[in-house]
């Protein structure tokens, strides 16, 4: 869900009809991009619109009751379609060496609505990942937060939020003539209050929401292993449930974090004037580590298909429903249930062997 928004040329507006050296520059690209982009961005729309819509339909239409993890993995996956149903247009731009063919007003929209999906992806990951700590974590509080009415109210807000985080981008974007050649550039912010605004958003749109991914998963797996030294079994679930934590933290880091940081350093350096660093630097940066970004709206559905045998189930049923009393997993549950359920048992463990500690000593 990278926004290719922000690898495109930064202009001054006022300036941006002249013959300014600083604006060539900027737009620089790194080499090979025109070939190597659009093949990638390609096969990035083609997987990722059909796993994604696939997701969508599976869990859609199945059979009994939904599971509340399901609400959020069906926002998310909505928001990786619609983000990816502009990937055709950034694949023309790349194709053809950054020239803008499709119109102001398709670049005023597909900018927007990347910019709201971006946003929106990352709150809806930071929402399953307290689901899954409230869960594993806090049993008898989830029992009373996580019900599906709280779900469809929280996926309902983040989308209004993502909608008005996306307005700016809404606002600044225009298609600009260089040379009679039109590109589809941002507004460069040169104020001060401006790139503080800016450095603020990007802090509390995806640093922080990172923050909350890593510090749930982290307290997870450290009861994890605090189950593991009191229990002193290796439970086979429980290792599968600690690589599914591992795979989905790590590719939402490394898709996402390097992008971020270049962009958090141009940001900066903005407001730094004796940064040590040009800006084309953080503009090379952007345009090498956004296709790690990009590749995260299709990897996914692969994730949850592979390591969740409900989704798999539900997935195959879908596209084979002859196959409906097959088995293709032995257990309907998912790594959170297992996790649920054996730290529960912990907790119930210890609460007996404290009560009964407590009594004998009466």
């Amino acid at each position: 869900m990278m926004d290719p928004e922000t690898t495109s040329v930064y202009l001054d507006y006022p300036d941006a009809t002249s013959q300014n050296p600083e604006i060539e520059e900027t737009y620089s690209h790194v080499p090979y991009t025109s070939v190597f982009l659009p093949i990638f961005y390609t096969a990035v729309f083609l997987i990722g619109v059909l796993g994604n819509l696939t997701l969508m339909v599976a869990l859609h239409f199945k059979r009994g009751s939904r599971r509340l993890i399901d609400i959020f993995i069906i926002n998310l996956a909505t928001s990786d379609f619609i983000f990816l149903v502009t990937l055709p247009l950034w694949v023309d731009k790349e194709a053809s060496l950054g020239l803008w063919r499709t119109g102001s007003f398709l670049c005023k929209c597909s900018s927007y609505m990347i910019s709201v999906n971006m946003h929106c992806s990352v709150f809806l990951l930071t929402c399953m990942s307290v689901d899954r700590y409230l869960a594993i974590m806090c049993p008898s509080v989830s029992r009373k937060l996580r019900k599906r009415d709280c779900a469809y109210l929280v996926c309902a807000c983040i989308w209004f939020i993502s909608c008005l985080l996306g307005l700016p981008t809404l606002l600044s974007r225009e298609l600009t003539l260089i040379d009679d050649k039109p590109y589809c550039a941002e507004m460069r912010a040169t104020s001060s209050s401006k790139l503080t605004w800016a450095l603020v958003a990007i802090i509390f749109t995806f640093f922080a929401p990172l923050l909350s991914i890593v510090t749930c998963y982290c307290c997870i797996i450290r009861k994890l292993c605090a189950h593991y030294q009191k229990s002193g079994k290796h439970s086979k679930k429980l290792r599968k449930s600690i690589k599914i934590i591992f795979i989905v933290v790590a590719a939402f880091v490394f898709s996402w974090l390097p992008f971020n940081t270049f962009k958090l350093l141009a940001i900066i350096s903005g407001l730094q004037q004796e940064f040590y660093f040009s800006p084309v630097t953080f503009q090379w940066g952007m345009e090498v580590s956004g296709p790690l970004a990009f590749a995260n709206s299709c990897v996914n559905p692969f994730i949850y298909y592979i390591f969740d045998s409900y989704i798999r189930r539900a997935i195959v049923h879908c596209l084979c429903p002859f196959l409906k009393n097959y088995d293709f997993g032995s257990s309907t549950e998912t790594s959170d249930s297992h996790l649920s359920k054996a730290l529960s048992n912990l907790i119930h463990a210890e609460d007996f062997a404290r009560r009964r500690k407590r009594s004998v000593s009466l």
